[in-house]
């Protein structure tokens, strides 16, 4: 009764986790190495792909809350909380959530000011209405000798009406370029300024909300991740599939991947509703070579395919 009631109320807290793939400005930083991404760079970055691009991130996150196949009763509303991956500086965010097909959403944002040499980053949209900021900052990640600087941590803490005091992490872990054997310590490195600071909020308090959502560029098998999620965190999209067909949240050679995440605590993973791939078909496409349907990205190298990601988002729901 319980659940029926919270089906026809539209009682839900959702979540969704999105890799953007590259979502760049039109301006050069002289700070970072963004020269690929402005009109006269080797992906002929112009305003017209930007903006196109703007709406097609809008679109994916409008999708995502939409009512999940099965539940027609449900309410429609925008996601709560939304954890960007990919994302270049506030000018891109405040496009996005202020002059995209996003902005009568009245999503409001934080994000982090990273090292990464491309400047790359992450960030969460959240919705004012049911998420309420009360702090925010961001962990640096000191590299190991002879790496690169990487992408921040970025914690946020607030209140809502589903659990008092929420911790959200979200992170972009080291990719695999050079092997994944090779960048593994990489991302261990991450894995144990994240736990540290996990380890920190439930010994304050154990029974505390954590959510923890991004791009680990590693599935639950490896080494790093888990090096972080062990009890009382559980990977509550380790099982996550679409509803038309992926089993995973990016494809390589016709191989799909979990290389995105979205973690919880034991507190939180007894109110999960369901948790799911957004394989919704305007973002997917037919693969030719390796047969099956893959994301429909935005490039493949230099040539510009006019699509979403090469990433398909997760979506997490929470009753309340």
């Amino acid at each position: 009764m319980t659940m029926l009631l919270t089906l026809l109320l539209g009682a839900f807290f959702t979540m969704v986790e999105l890799n953007c793939e590259n979502l760049f400005d039109c301006q050069h930083d002289s700070l970072f190495d963004d020269g690929n991404f402005l009109p006269e760079g080797s992906y002929r970055w112009t305003p017209y792909r930007y903006w196109r691009k703007l709406q097609r991130v809008g679109q994916t996150i409008v999708a995502c809350g939409d009512k999940p196949k099965g539940q027609e009763n449900a309410v429609y509303q925008c996601p709560d909380l939304v954890a960007l991956v990919e994302v270049e500086n506030d000018s891109v965010l405040h496009d996005l959530t202020r002059r995209s097909i996003l902005r009568k959403a009245g999503y409001r944002y934080v994000m982090t000011h990273s090292p990464d040499r491309r400047g790359i980053d992450v960030a969460l949209l959240y919705a004012p209405s049911s998420f309420r900021l009360v702090a925010h900052t961001s962990f640096r990640i000191k590299p190991l000798p002879h790496a690169k600087p990487t992408r921040d941590v970025l914690y946020v803490k607030g209140c809502t009406k589903w659990v008092d005091t929420l911790h959200v992490f979200v992170v972009h872990w080291p990719s695999k370029a050079g092997g994944a054997r090779a960048t593994e310590p990489y991302r261990l490195r991450v894995a144990q300024v994240l736990k540290k600071a996990v380890d920190s909020i439930l010994v304050v308090n154990p029974h505390a909300g954590i959510l923890i959502a991004g791009d680990f560029n590693a599935d639950y098998r490896s080494i790093s991740f888990n090096a972080l999620v062990k009890p009382p965190l559980v990977d509550i999209s380790q099982q996550a599939i679409g509803n038309h067909g992926a089993k995973g949240t990016y494809r390589y050679q016709g191989k799909w991947e979990r290389l995105d995440h979205i973690v919880c605590n034991e507190a939180l993973r007894t109110t999960l509703e369901s948790c799911w791939i957004g394989d919704f078909p305007f973002l997917m496409e037919p693969d030719e070579k390796y047969g099956g349907w893959k994301p429909k990205r935005n490039y493949l190298g230099p040539i510009w395919k006019d699509g979403f990601s090469d990433h398909l988002p997760l979506v997490a729901r929470f009753a309340m």
